[in-house]
């Protein structure tokens, strides 16, 4: 991918990540469950969202893209940290969903910040990888599951 193209693939994916935390506003669904053998009040269990699979990918890709950019001389500093960030704000996750995803964000990161120390053939394709990857995640969430 050429540097006018990566730069053009980066508005294209923080445009569908703003358009992707737009619509996720209401996302879990609330299981109420009653034990008619306890006197107990009911068990309210919440259920992960329909994309929590596409989420929790994009959350990896944006970690990834976080250290690969960067490490390839992108400067864009904490542009991938911060569309992380306001898709975590904007989502309103709960505490543990809201790990869940930095953790998959850091996974991300550190997954490859273990295997490319410098910039590489092989750290440009992954980064080109992913980038098409965010695209297409960006896009689709909110395309599949928005309102």
């Amino acid at each position: 991918m050429s540097n006018p193209a990566k730069h053009l693939a980066t508005r294209v994916i923080a445009a569908g990540l703003i358009l992707c935390a737009a619509t996720l506003s209401v996302v879990a669904q609330e299981v109420i469950k009653v034990n008619p053998d306890t006197k107990a009040g009911p068990q309210v269990t919440i259920l992960p969202p329909a994309y929590d699979e596409q989420m929790m990918r994009l959350a990896e890709v944006l970690g990834a893209l976080h250290y690969l950019r960067e490490l390839c001389g992108a400067k864009e500093e904490q542009l991938w940290r911060d569309e992380m960030k306001n898709l975590i704000e904007m989502e309103e996750p709960t505490v543990e969903r809201r790990a869940i995803l930095i953790a998959r964000f850091n996974r991300g990161f550190r997954g490859f910040q273990e295997i490319h120390r410098k910039c590489s053939n092989a750290a440009i394709e992954a980064n080109d990888r992913y980038l098409r990857q965010g695209i297409r995640l960006a896009n689709e969430i909110p395309n599949r599951y928005g309102r």
